[in-house]
């Protein structure tokens, strides 16, 4: 399956509009009535921030959020 959707959002830090064309391929599996939701990492063309964008193989935008960073181990202590 290989799809192209544009999707329309307002960035989730300083809530401006962004649009952006994604490309998504891959197997797809359909498992009973479960919905194929995807996600992508967008930075804002504004604010230069990254929100992550969950949306459908239709366009459908479901949920905008911060982008969450994967926090560094802490390095244990000398002592």
């Amino acid at each position: 399956m290989e799809t192209r959707v544009t999707l329309d959002f307002a960035c989730c830090h300083c809530g401006q509009p962004v649009a952006v064309t994604v490309q998504c391929s891959g197997d797809v599996k359909k498992i009973g009535t479960m919905r194929l939701v995807a996600c992508v990492s967008v930075p804002c063309p504004d604010c230069q921030r990254v929100s992550q964008l969950y949306f459908d193989p239709s366009g459908r935008v479901h949920a905008v959020q911060p982008h969450a960073s994967p926090r560094p181990a802490p390095e244990p202590s000398l002592n």
